[in-house]
C-alpha cells in the first residue's frame, strides 16, 4: 500500500515538474492577447469567469444550451493572425457539446437559438499546449459562431 502512495507522489511531483513556467503564466499571456486583439479590432466583448471572452451579435430566443445538448451550428474558426483553421462554409454541423473544446462547451451555452457572436477562447480552454493541424501550441481561438438549434 505504501507504495501505491509512493508512486501517486512521484507521479504528481514529475507531472509539475514538466510544466515549465509558460504553462503556467499561459493564461495571463492569453488574456492579455485576447484584451490587445478585442482593442485593436475596436470589439467590446464579455469576460466570462472562465477565461473566455464573447460577443454576442444577434440575440436569438427559444432558451440555452446546456453542456449536454446537441447542437447545429455554422462557425467560423480562426487565430488572432486571422489564418482560418476550420469552417463550416454555408453549411450547418451537428454534434454534442460535451464532444467538443471546454471553449464551446462554455460558449455555445451563451446563446440562444439563432444567436450569433464570437467566442475568443484562451489557450486553455481549446488545445492548450499541444499542436493540432492548423492550430500551433498554446494559440488563443475565435469562433464566428451561429447557434441554429439545439435538443
Amino acid at each position: 500500500m505504501k507504495s501505491i502512495y509512493l508512486m501517486v507522489s512521484l507521479l504528481a511531483i514529475l507531472s509539475f515538474s514538466n510544466c515549465s513556467k509558460d504553462d503556467v503564466n499561459q493564461p495571463a499571456i492569453d488574456k492579455e492577447l485576447i484584451l490587445q486583439y478585442l482593442a485593436d479590432n475596436n470589439i467590446d466583448a464579455i469576460e466570462h469567469e472562465s477565461g473566455l471572452f464573447y460577443t454576442i451579435e444577434e440575440e436569438g430566443s427559444g432558451g440555452h444550451p446546456n453542456s449536454n445538448s446537441e447542437v447545429l451550428v455554422k462557425y467560423k474558426g480562426y487565430l488572432l493572425d486571422g489564418s482560418v483553421f476550420d469552417e463550416t462554409g454555408n453549411d450547418a454541423i451537428t454534434f454534442f457539446l460535451y464532444n467538443v473544446i471546454t471553449g464551446w462547451r462554455i460558449g455555445i451555452p451563451l446563446y440562444q437559438k439563432n444567436g450569433k457572436g464570437k467566442l475568443f477562447i484562451p489557450s486553455h480552454l481549446g488545445y492548450g499546449s499541444f499542436d493540432r493541424t492548423g492550430i500551433p501550441a498554446n494559440s488563443v481561438l475565435v469562433f464566428e459562431v451561429e447557434l441554429l438549434n439545439f435538443q
